[in-house]
């Protein structure tokens, strides 16, 4: 495929540093956005001639707000939500509103104003990709194990958000899907998930490859296959 330029929010560890990384190795140019742009291993590729890097704080709606201006005219063809968070309370007995609040800002909240805030720099380019990394735990249908309400609830809050903004930005030409990258080994998906984040992302990358619009709306498993609502 002809290179593109693509933004990663997360990218600083775990499936969003290796989506830089494999994004870079194909000679995509990227924009990294994460918090600390300072870790080790998001530092080693900034020699890159491709690799551009924008601190993002997505818990804070005034640094997401700022995106546009750090970006001046630059397009984008493809914006990829990675940054996310689990919670900390499981329980029904231990459920804590600030907890809740947090989980559902970076998970939820955060994607949306993230697409807002990265509208001009996608309507310049031809690409018009909106990509939510979700999970399989967002899926109503499937939620038989209960706990982590939070976490859970964001990523179905994340999908119908998703739904939502590809009725709105489909006839403009985006397609807007919501991916579940697997149970990877990170730091947030442990030691004992079944991928490591080399195959979830290569998997994830030929399926934002072959994305068209009958795919807009979309919530599907890293490999490209539906997940039920």
């Amino acid at each position: 495929m002809p290179s593109r330029t693509v933004f990663v929010t997360g990218a600083s560890r775990g499936v969003g540093l290796e989506l830089v990384r494999q994004l870079l190795d194909r000679g995509d140019s990227v924009i990294a956005a994460a918090r600390d742009i300072r870790t080790p291993a998001l530092a080693a590729m900034t020699t890159s001639g491709h690799l551009s890097v924008v601190e993002l704080d997505v818990a804070d709606p005034a640094s997401i707000a700022a995106l546009p201006g750090r970006l001046g005219d630059r397009g984008v063809d493809v914006v990829i939500n990675n940054a996310g968070v689990s919670s900390t309370q499981k329980s029904i007995e231990h459920l804590d509103a600030q907890d809740m609040q947090r989980v559902f800002m970076v998970n939820a909240v955060a994607p949306m104003l993230v697409a807002r805030a990265m509208l001009p720099s996608l309507k310049r380019s031809g690409g018009r990709t909106l990509v939510q990394i979700t999970s399989q735990l967002g899926s109503i249908a499937n939620n038989t194990g209960g706990s982590t309400y939070a976490y859970r609830g964001s990523k179905a809050a994340l999908n119908q958000l998703n739904r939502s903004l590809a009725s709105e930005l489909g006839p403009e030409g985006f397609v807007c899907v919501a991916i579940h990258p697997g149970w990877v080994r990170t730091d947030m998906g442990g030691p004992s998930a079944h991928l490591s984040a080399e195959e979830s992302v290569s998997s994830m990358l030929k399926v934002i490859d072959g994305l068209t619009p009958a795919k807009n709306g979309a919530f599907m498993n890293y490999d490209g296959t539906g997940l039920a609502w």
